[in-house]
């Protein structure tokens, strides 16, 4: 594997590995990585870059050039790195990459690991997702991510998306799932067994994007938004009897997914999610 010299001394070489995203100067992956790298002994640190809007393939072959072993991609990158890597099927069809490995003499590899951190956030909840009926609200980069999840996990999905076009054609992409408005929350809601929200609804003000009405104690509920922790789905979904899944938590596990892409090696999650959960509290 490629190293890069780090400055921790003049004699030591450790692996690199980062983020390019802009902006990044709040991002949370720095900690909760390097108390991965800390608990199992890897000579690593992970750094931050914030390359220019249209810059995300140089980003990649800058990083490759300079021998980082691993990199996160984030807004409003995700899309363009696509061109840039060699995919792997799940990103292909998500259409987005979150993911960069860098092989020795080989292309850099581009996986999407925001479909883990829906999938492995339930399964940590002991939530079963094969034969449920699933709805995810919103149709962005998250609702891809969370729709080509749970299909491949076994779950009949419904997208529902205030722009009811956007659910429809996300759906079309997605096997055997459905799309629509959100006024067909109230037809799809009683008879689920799972719902995500991957709006940012209920971020920056105390909103939620699904009816309090619409929630039973039947439905396991994630929220894709992790500040604040509680948002007013999570407190209406408990409020109802349902089970219900921190943001926080797909943000977790979609990192301890790219870690062992990295390295490897099982993440050590309770440390990763203790070095998380202080940053957010």
């Amino acid at each position: 594997m490629r190293r890069l010299f780090v400055d921790a001394s003049p004699w030591s070489a450790m692996d690199v590995y980062g983020l390019i995203g802009n902006p990044v100067e709040h991002s949370l992956s720095p900690p909760m990585h390097e108390a991965g790298y800390d608990a199992l002994g890897i000579d690593a640190r992970y750094v931050t870059f914030e390359p220019a809007a249209d810059a995300a393939a140089a980003a990649v072959d800058g990083a490759a050039a300079l021998g980082v072993a691993g990199l996160n991609v984030t807004i409003p990158f995700k899309r363009d790195v696509l061109a840039a890597v060699d995919a792997d099927p799940l990103a292909e069809r998500i259409g987005a990459v979150n993911t960069v490995v860098f092989p020795a003499d080989e292309p850099p590899r581009g996986y999407n690991t925001d479909a883990a951190g829906v999938t492995r956030a339930f399964e940590a909840h002991d939530v079963a997702l094969e034969g449920t009926e699933a709805v995810v609200v919103g149709a962005g980069g998250a609702g891809r991510a969370a729709a080509f999840a749970l299909a491949d996990a076994g779950a009949r999905v419904h997208v529902a998306n205030r722009t009811a076009s956007r659910a429809s054609d996300l759906a079309a992409a997605v096997p055997d799932a459905t799309g629509g408005g959100l006024d067909g929350l109230e037809t799809h809601l009683p008879e689920a067994d799972v719902l995500v929200n991957a709006t940012s609804v209920g971020m920056e003000a105390d909103e939620t994007p699904v009816p309090a009405s619409l929630l039973h104690a039947d439905l396991a509920v994630l929220d894709a938004v992790y500040t604040p922790i509680e948002t007013r789905l999570l407190r209406d979904a408990a409020a109802a009897g349902a089970t219900t899944v921190e943001g926080a938590w797909m943000l977790l596990y979609q990192g301890v997914a790219a870690f062992e892409r990295w390295t490897d090696r099982e993440a050590p999650v309770a440390a990763m999610n203790t070095a998380l959960r202080e940053r957010l509290e």
